[in-house]
């Protein structure tokens, strides 16, 4: 019996064996014999759910729940991706997608924010790095809420995604905060630039990379040509790789090639150190010798941590913020025949000095830690003019006869403005401006021939 009932679920096994193992296209090369009695297990449960559950089911359903179930005992960035999933995961390196703007992990049980992405409904309602998603509600309602500590980052995905103009409810809880928030969000269709230009001073410019997408090498040199062409020879760089997930390898490689001229940027171990992988630098198209500070925090990951750990070990940059993500493993992207995908965890990462990124993290060569919210209030609060007061306490004694209006927080109205207020309260930039600045005085206090002489 037990014979006749694997054969009569061959075609549903055969399916599901054919998405597995669509990568070799050969199931006998693909599964050791001693893995067959498994196999055979799985296609008569997905029989046994077909014939006697007490709804009817849909196999695609069951086969897919499968893979994802299978691959869910693995690491959190190895993933099945259903065909709508993967076309979004290809659009993602391309610069335009429609959702929040957000890259998420799974930490502590809940999903995880990594970074949100600069101009994104995401970025604009205040999501920061490390808030924990708790709960995601897709149709606005505590009725729809779903608590995301049972749940896999592709269902999280899966529920965040969704049409431009639509609205999404996420309950948030940040360090500091005794309960979660809710935060109402309307999905956009995104386009990002991972690239943004602002000029500090002549020669000395501003360089933020949100993301590694197909084009930021191209667009980050035509910044730094932009910049040559507004203030001259460049002085220094500020390379703000704060909130940036990673992204496309060779957009970092080709990244740290820019400032690096010989040498190692990274390699990568498979399985047991197998299939070892080397990237290198060239000299052509090397950038002139000037003085780099990367800005780094928990937020930066993987390709990110790629280029601010090589640049570090190259001594090409000083490295400052706050310790980083901490993911160093190569996801390979493998397209299944059902036009789905399988994201794989294939090896891990290693700078050019042999050490690992994984778990270790990008560790600055200078602690900076950004302001608290009320650090930033009250230096706001500072720039006004106005302090905290009699007049904001509640139940306070008025001697006017009108309340004023209480004055409007001023918004930037332009992206230069926005960056003139960041300089204001972003401590790390500050504190990399100031270096930047003393190393290029400090750089021209060249002993003379006379004082050497002493």
């Amino acid at each position: 019996m037990g014979k006749l009932r694997f054969l009569s679920t061959l075609t549903l096994g055969s399916l599901l064996a054919v998405i597995l193992l669509v990568a070799s296209g050969n199931l006998r090369q693909t599964v050791a014999a001693s893995n067959y009695e498994d196999l055979a297990v799985v296609t008569n449960v997905l029989h046994l759910v077909k014939q006697h559950y007490v709804e009817g089911v849909d196999e695609h359903a069951l086969v897919e729940g499968a893979l994802e179930g299978m691959l869910d005992t693995l690491d959190p960035h190895t993933s099945y991706l259903a065909p709508e999933l993967f076309r979004e995961v290809q659009l993602d390196t391309r610069g335009e997608f429609e959702g929040l703007g957000i890259e998420i992990t799974k930490r502590d049980g809940y999903v995880t924010v990594v970074s949100p992405i600069d101009g994104t409904p995401a970025s604009r309602a205040g999501i920061r790095a490390r808030d924990q998603i708790v709960a995601v509600c897709p149709d606005t309602t505590e009725e729809s809420c779903r608590s995301t500590q049972d749940m896999n980052l592709i269902e999280a995905v899966k529920l965040m995604r969704g049409k431009r103009g639509t609205t999404i409810l996420i309950m948030v809880l940040r360090d500091g905060w005794a309960t979660p928030k809710p935060f109402t969000l309307r999905r956009d269709s995104i386009k990002v630039s991972s690239v943004t230009l602002h000029m500090i001073s002549p020669g000395l410019p501003y360089v933020r990379l949100s993301q590694f997408q197909e084009r930021t090498v191209d667009d980050l040199i035509e910044a730094l040509d932009k910049a040559r062409e507004e203030g001259g020879s460049l002085k220094g760089l500020v390379l703000d790789l704060r909130d940036n997930p990673g992204g496309l390898l060779d957009q970092a490689v080709r990244v740290s090639d820019l400032f690096v001229d010989a040498g190692m940027i990274v390699y990568s171990e498979g399985r047991g150190g197998g299939n070892r992988m080397e990237w290198h630098a060239k000299a052509e198209g090397t950038q002139p010798d000037y003085a780099i500070v990367v800005l780094v925090n928990g937020g930066s990951a993987s390709a990110s941590e790629i280029v601010a750990g090589s640049l570090q070990d190259h001594k090409r940059g000083l490295v400052i913020g706050t310790e980083t993500f901490g993911k160093g493993s190569v996801q390979t992207i493998i397209p299944l025949e059902n036009e789905g995908g399988l994201r794989l965890t294939t090896a891990l990462y290693y700078l050019p000095t042999g050490r690992s990124i994984q778990e270790v993290r990008i560790q600055p060569d200078v602690v900076v830690e950004r302001y608290s919210e009320a650090e930033v209030k009250a230096l706001d609060e500072t720039e006004s003019g106005r302090s905290f007061g009699e007049e904001d306490l509640e139940g306070h004694f008025s001697t006017r006869e009108e309340k004023p209006e209480a004055k409007a927080a001023s918004v930037p109205s332009t992206k230069a403005e926005a960056f003139q207020r960041q300089l204001k309260v972003d401590r790390q930039l500050t504190r990399a401006i100031d270096l930047l600045k003393s190393w290029n005085i400090f750089s021209k206090l060249q002993p003379t021939e006379t004082a050497a002489q002493h």
